[in-house]
């Protein structure tokens, strides 16, 4: 089994940053592809971000040039860089990891982008 624990939301004023972590814990697992989704109230949940164990990166359009996927094998962790964050970025966020065989996912992350 595998765990993820998702950090690093909060509340942040329009036009600014926050960087949020996932980290992967327990049972030993070959990391086929890595996602950020994020759901606002009343709203689907939305594919943010791709990570592929290849190094490829994929992004929705609204969060393009603004978002950063990236990873640290070494920690097991992948990471969303959201820079010049808009109010409508405000969304519980989620990580979710494919193994091949299962996905896993966060417990959520909630980030709000308000002045």
């Amino acid at each position: 089994q595998v765990q993820l624990l998702e950090s690093g939301g909060g509340l942040v004023q329009p036009g600014g940053s926050l960087r949020l972590s996932c980290a992967a814990s327990g049972s030993r697992f070959i990391i086929n592809f890595m996602n950020w989704y994020r759901q606002a109230p009343g709203k689907e949940r939305e594919l943010v971000a791709t990570l592929t164990r290849g190094g490829n990166t994929n992004y929705a359009d609204s969060v393009k040039g603004r978002f950063t996927i990236s990873n640290d094998n070494a920690k097991n962790t992948v990471y969303l860089q959201m820079n010049s964050l808009k109010p409508e970025d405000t969304a519980i966020y989620y990580c979710r990891l494919n193994t091949y065989t299962n996905d896993y996912w966060g417990q959520g992350t909630q980030v709000t982008v308000s002045s």
